[in-house]
Protein backbone atom coordinates (compact mmCIF):
# COMPACT_ATOMS: atom_id res chain seq x y z
CA UNK A 1 0.00 0.00 0.00
CA UNK A 2 0.76 3.50 -0.29
CA UNK A 3 2.39 5.56 2.66
CA UNK A 4 -0.33 8.47 1.16
CA UNK A 5 -3.81 8.68 0.46
CA UNK A 6 -2.94 8.92 -3.90
CA UNK A 7 -6.10 9.96 -5.86
CA UNK A 8 -3.84 10.93 -9.05
CA UNK A 9 -1.24 9.35 -10.63
CA UNK A 10 1.92 10.51 -13.15
CA UNK A 11 3.92 8.09 -15.05
CA UNK A 12 6.66 7.82 -17.75
CA UNK A 13 6.03 6.29 -20.69
CA UNK A 14 9.27 4.30 -21.85
CA UNK A 15 10.11 1.82 -19.44
CA UNK A 16 6.92 2.28 -17.88
CA UNK A 17 4.16 1.77 -20.15
CA UNK A 18 6.40 0.21 -23.08
CA UNK A 19 9.64 -0.92 -24.18
CA UNK A 20 10.52 -0.41 -27.92
CA UNK A 21 6.90 -0.38 -28.51
CA UNK A 22 6.41 -3.07 -27.23
CA UNK A 23 3.91 -2.65 -23.94
CA UNK A 24 4.59 -3.70 -20.45
CA UNK A 25 3.06 -6.59 -18.84
CA UNK A 26 0.20 -5.43 -17.21
CA UNK A 27 0.44 -2.10 -18.10
CA UNK A 28 -3.21 -2.07 -20.61
CA UNK A 29 -4.98 -3.64 -17.32
CA UNK A 30 -3.35 -0.67 -15.31
CA UNK A 31 -4.58 2.44 -17.43
CA UNK A 32 -8.01 0.67 -17.97
CA UNK A 33 -8.40 0.15 -14.27
CA UNK A 34 -7.83 4.15 -14.10
CA UNK A 35 -10.03 5.07 -16.51
CA UNK A 36 -12.87 2.73 -15.17
CA UNK A 37 -12.37 4.20 -11.83
CA UNK A 38 -12.11 8.26 -13.70
CA UNK A 39 -8.83 8.17 -11.63
CA UNK A 40 -7.20 11.11 -12.87
CA UNK A 41 -3.84 10.52 -14.41
CA UNK A 42 -1.27 11.89 -17.09
CA UNK A 43 1.27 9.83 -19.56
CA UNK A 44 4.52 12.35 -19.45
CA UNK A 45 7.60 11.85 -21.72
CA UNK A 46 10.35 14.55 -22.45
CA UNK A 47 9.90 13.51 -25.86
CA UNK A 48 8.83 16.59 -27.58
CA UNK A 49 9.47 14.96 -31.05
CA UNK A 50 5.59 13.74 -31.62
CA UNK A 51 2.23 15.94 -30.21
CA UNK A 52 -0.07 14.35 -27.98
CA UNK A 53 -2.40 12.97 -30.80
CA UNK A 54 1.04 11.08 -32.75
CA UNK A 55 2.00 9.44 -28.87
CA UNK A 56 -1.89 8.07 -28.69
CA UNK A 57 -1.32 6.71 -31.58
CA UNK A 58 1.97 4.84 -31.32
CA UNK A 59 0.54 3.72 -27.78
CA UNK A 60 -2.55 2.62 -29.37
CA UNK A 61 0.23 0.64 -31.85
CA UNK A 62 1.28 -0.91 -28.89
CA UNK A 63 -2.04 -2.07 -27.70
CA UNK A 64 -2.93 0.40 -25.18
CA UNK A 65 -6.09 3.40 -24.78
CA UNK A 66 -4.36 6.59 -23.23
CA UNK A 67 -6.81 9.26 -24.89
CA UNK A 68 -4.44 12.23 -26.00
CA UNK A 69 -5.59 14.66 -23.04
CA UNK A 70 -4.24 12.21 -20.83
CA UNK A 71 -0.60 12.86 -22.40
CA UNK A 72 1.57 15.69 -21.07
CA UNK A 73 5.35 16.32 -23.28
CA UNK A 74 7.75 18.67 -22.58
CA UNK A 75 6.86 20.27 -25.29
CA UNK A 76 3.62 21.06 -23.94
CA UNK A 77 5.29 22.01 -20.58
CA UNK A 78 8.12 24.14 -22.85
CA UNK A 79 5.14 26.09 -24.73
CA UNK A 80 3.10 26.83 -21.17
CA UNK A 81 6.20 28.14 -19.57
CA UNK A 82 6.85 30.76 -22.65
CA UNK A 83 3.33 31.57 -22.58
CA UNK A 84 3.43 32.18 -18.77
CA UNK A 85 6.67 34.23 -18.70
CA UNK A 86 6.12 36.13 -22.02
CA UNK A 87 2.51 36.05 -23.66
CA UNK A 88 2.75 36.26 -27.39
CA UNK A 89 6.03 35.83 -28.21
CA UNK A 90 8.48 35.03 -30.79
CA UNK A 91 10.55 31.90 -31.46
CA UNK A 92 12.74 30.12 -33.71
CA UNK A 93 12.72 26.18 -33.33
CA UNK A 94 15.39 23.65 -33.36
CA UNK A 95 12.82 20.44 -33.46
CA UNK A 96 9.91 18.71 -34.48
CA UNK A 97 5.72 19.39 -35.01
CA UNK A 98 5.56 18.58 -30.96
CA UNK A 99 7.06 21.68 -30.51
CA UNK A 100 5.74 23.61 -32.89
CA UNK A 101 2.56 22.46 -32.64
CA UNK A 102 2.59 23.28 -28.92
CA UNK A 103 3.83 26.78 -29.49
CA UNK A 104 1.28 27.97 -32.27
CA UNK A 105 -1.35 26.63 -29.64
CA UNK A 106 0.22 29.01 -26.77
CA UNK A 107 -0.21 31.71 -29.30
CA UNK A 108 2.85 32.23 -30.53
CA UNK A 109 5.13 33.05 -33.53
CA UNK A 110 7.42 31.23 -35.35
CA UNK A 111 10.40 33.48 -36.81
CA UNK A 112 13.77 33.73 -37.85
CA UNK A 113 14.14 37.15 -37.08
CA UNK A 114 14.68 38.26 -34.07
CA UNK A 115 12.89 35.42 -31.87
CA UNK A 116 12.35 36.31 -28.35
CA UNK A 117 13.50 32.49 -27.67
CA UNK A 118 15.52 29.77 -29.35
CA UNK A 119 13.87 26.52 -28.82
CA UNK A 120 15.75 23.20 -28.87
CA UNK A 121 13.46 20.43 -28.52
CA UNK A 122 13.91 16.71 -30.30
CA UNK A 123 14.45 15.75 -33.77
CA UNK A 124 16.11 12.68 -35.55
CA UNK A 125 17.45 14.96 -38.04
CA UNK A 126 19.20 18.25 -36.73
CA UNK A 127 20.12 20.18 -39.28
CA UNK A 128 23.81 21.86 -39.01
CA UNK A 129 22.20 24.88 -40.70
CA UNK A 130 19.36 25.92 -38.43
CA UNK A 131 21.93 24.70 -35.19
CA UNK A 132 23.83 27.32 -37.03
CA UNK A 133 21.19 29.91 -37.11
CA UNK A 134 20.22 29.11 -33.52
CA UNK A 135 23.83 29.75 -32.43
CA UNK A 136 23.63 33.44 -34.49
CA UNK A 137 20.64 34.33 -32.96
CA UNK A 138 21.43 33.53 -29.58
CA UNK A 139 24.78 35.66 -29.95
CA UNK A 140 22.53 38.13 -31.45
CA UNK A 141 20.08 38.21 -27.86
CA UNK A 142 17.44 35.75 -28.33
CA UNK A 143 16.98 33.77 -24.89
CA UNK A 144 18.21 29.82 -24.97
CA UNK A 145 15.58 27.67 -23.78
CA UNK A 146 15.58 23.28 -24.20
CA UNK A 147 12.66 20.93 -23.78
CA UNK A 148 15.15 18.46 -22.28
CA UNK A 149 18.68 17.82 -21.03
CA UNK A 150 18.04 14.47 -21.99
CA UNK A 151 21.81 13.12 -23.52
CA UNK A 152 21.03 10.33 -25.61
CA UNK A 153 17.96 8.32 -26.53
CA UNK A 154 16.90 4.76 -27.32
CA UNK A 155 16.83 3.63 -31.08
CA UNK A 156 16.86 -0.20 -32.77
CA UNK A 157 20.23 0.53 -33.69
CA UNK A 158 21.48 1.47 -30.77
CA UNK A 159 22.23 5.45 -28.74
CA UNK A 160 21.04 8.90 -30.76
CA UNK A 161 22.22 12.25 -29.65
CA UNK A 162 19.40 13.87 -28.02
CA UNK A 163 18.36 17.12 -26.75
CA UNK A 164 21.04 17.52 -24.02
CA UNK A 165 24.19 16.72 -26.28
CA UNK A 166 22.98 19.30 -29.17
CA UNK A 167 22.13 21.84 -26.27
CA UNK A 168 25.82 21.13 -25.31
CA UNK A 169 26.77 21.72 -28.90
CA UNK A 170 25.44 25.11 -29.04
CA UNK A 171 25.91 26.33 -25.20
CA UNK A 172 29.65 25.76 -26.07
CA UNK A 173 29.79 28.00 -29.62
CA UNK A 174 27.92 30.40 -27.48
CA UNK A 175 28.93 30.55 -24.08
CA UNK A 176 25.05 30.80 -23.11
CA UNK A 177 23.54 27.78 -21.19
CA UNK A 178 19.99 26.67 -21.73
CA UNK A 179 17.21 26.74 -19.70
CA UNK A 180 15.63 22.94 -19.64
CA UNK A 181 11.92 22.39 -18.67
CA UNK A 182 11.70 18.76 -18.74
CA UNK A 183 12.33 16.52 -16.47
CA UNK A 184 14.35 16.04 -13.73
CA UNK A 185 13.14 20.01 -13.76
CA UNK A 186 10.30 19.77 -10.95
CA UNK A 187 8.42 22.49 -13.25
CA UNK A 188 7.55 19.85 -15.75
CA UNK A 189 5.79 17.82 -12.92
CA UNK A 190 3.84 20.95 -11.32
CA UNK A 191 2.55 21.71 -15.11
CA UNK A 192 1.25 18.38 -15.08
CA UNK A 193 -0.02 18.87 -11.85
CA UNK A 194 -1.98 22.47 -13.14
CA UNK A 195 -3.30 20.18 -16.32
CA UNK A 196 -5.45 17.91 -14.03
CA UNK A 197 -5.96 19.98 -11.43
CA UNK A 198 -3.76 17.49 -8.92
CA UNK A 199 -2.19 18.27 -5.98
CA UNK A 200 1.29 17.21 -5.14
CA UNK A 201 0.46 15.75 -1.76
CA UNK A 202 -2.12 13.37 -3.19
CA UNK A 203 -0.23 12.46 -6.39
CA UNK A 204 2.13 9.50 -7.20
CA UNK A 205 5.24 10.13 -9.90
CA UNK A 206 6.08 6.31 -11.51
CA UNK A 207 9.19 6.32 -13.25
CA UNK A 208 12.15 3.78 -14.47
CA UNK A 209 14.95 6.67 -14.23
CA UNK A 210 16.12 7.57 -10.56
CA UNK A 211 18.31 11.04 -12.47
CA UNK A 212 14.42 11.96 -14.14
CA UNK A 213 11.20 10.95 -13.49
CA UNK A 214 12.49 10.06 -9.41
CA UNK A 215 14.42 13.36 -8.64
CA UNK A 216 11.58 15.23 -11.00
CA UNK A 217 9.24 13.90 -8.38
CA UNK A 218 10.56 13.73 -5.33
CA UNK A 219 11.32 17.87 -5.83
CA UNK A 220 7.86 18.36 -6.68
CA UNK A 221 6.83 16.91 -3.34
CA UNK A 222 5.21 13.80 -4.90
CA UNK A 223 5.50 10.17 -3.59
CA UNK A 224 7.76 7.81 -5.95
CA UNK A 225 7.28 5.06 -7.79
CA UNK A 226 10.65 3.30 -9.53
CA UNK A 227 9.26 0.71 -11.57
CA UNK A 228 11.90 -2.24 -12.47
CA UNK A 229 11.05 -2.37 -16.65
CA UNK A 230 13.42 0.42 -17.77
CA UNK A 231 16.62 1.13 -17.45
CA UNK A 232 16.91 1.31 -13.66
CA UNK A 233 17.64 -2.12 -11.65
CA UNK A 234 17.54 -2.43 -7.85
CA UNK A 235 20.54 -2.47 -7.05
CA UNK A 236 21.13 1.01 -9.00
CA UNK A 237 19.01 2.76 -6.68
CA UNK A 238 21.51 2.56 -3.97
CA UNK A 239 24.09 4.63 -5.69
CA UNK A 240 21.84 7.95 -5.29
CA UNK A 241 21.54 10.11 -2.55
CA UNK A 242 17.79 10.14 -2.25
CA UNK A 243 15.49 7.03 -2.99
CA UNK A 244 11.84 6.73 -4.35
CA UNK A 245 9.25 5.91 -1.93
CA UNK A 246 8.83 2.67 -3.44
CA UNK A 247 10.24 0.15 -5.25
CA UNK A 248 8.03 -2.27 -7.61
CA UNK A 249 8.71 -4.89 -10.43
CA UNK A 250 6.37 -2.88 -12.72
CA UNK A 251 3.01 -1.02 -12.75
CA UNK A 252 1.03 -4.39 -12.66
CA UNK A 253 1.79 -4.66 -9.20
CA UNK A 254 0.12 -0.95 -8.39
CA UNK A 255 -3.82 -2.46 -10.16
CA UNK A 256 -5.14 -3.85 -6.60
CA UNK A 257 -3.92 -0.35 -4.74
CA UNK A 258 -6.53 1.32 -7.20
CA UNK A 259 -9.32 0.16 -5.93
Amino acid sequence: MTSREIDSWLMDMDGVLVREELPVPGADRFLGRLQELGIPFLVLTNNSIYTRRDLAARLRASGLNVPEEAIWTSALATAGFLDDQRPGGSAFVIGESGVTTALHQAGYTLTERSPDYVVLGETRTYSFERITRGIRLILGGARFIATNPDTTGPSPDGVLPATGSVAALISRATGVAPYFVGKPNPLMIRSALNAIDAHSESTAMIGDRMDTDIVAGLEAGLETVLVLTGVTAREDTERHPYRPSRIVDSVAALIDELG
